[in-house]
């Protein structure tokens, strides 16, 4: 069974919880660098982290040199996307707070910050699904179908087995 003699050692148990919490977007809260409602990433570990999807898709879907660019493009695209939905709310809860603070719901505030995301997503759109065409359409069709597969979530469990 389990031999206490050979039990991993704390900071090791630790560490390891640690990263796997980071991981799922947790941090400082469960011992990370950052917290989940923290300022966010840093531009250089944005960098990287585009860097290590476009290097993980080259492996998982066997992408040439002409893909690789296309799919540092469309992170790219995605991350203006998601920072143009972000807009200039700094904290969306403090914000949301505010709209309760008074006698009765600000709804004016409340759907002039729907209008402006309504508006950011509207505005960038066409650019991220240009910039998905651009990067499925120069797949070969057993990329796209690895594609596909990876998204319905068909890809093989412990023991070699296909989730269903």
């Amino acid at each position: 069974m389990f031999n206490h003699s050979q039990r991993a050692d704390k900071t090791t148990m630790s560490s390891f919880f640690t990263s796997k919490m980071r991981g799922f977007g947790c941090g400082a809260r469960f011992g990370g660098k950052q917290g989940c409602r923290g300022d966010g990433p840093t531009p250089e570990q944005r960098a990287a982290r585009r860097d290590w999807l476009v290097n993980r898709a080259t492996h998982k879907l066997l992408l040439n040199a002409e893909q690789k660019p296309l799919l540092a493009a469309l992170l790219d695209q995605m991350a203006a996307q998601r920072q143009a939905m972000t807009g200039q709310t700094t904290d969306l809860r403090a914000e949301l707070r505010s709209w309760f603070a008074g006698e009765h719901f600000d709804a004016a505030r409340a759907q002039s910050l729907i209008n402006d995301k309504a508006a950011a997503l509207q505005s960038n759109s066409p650019q991220t699904l240009a910039a998905v065409a651009a990067f499925f359409d120069r797949l070969n069709p057993a990329q796209q179908q690895k594609l596909r597969d990876l998204m319905d979530g068909r890809r093989r469990c412990w023991f070699g087995r296909r989730r269903p």
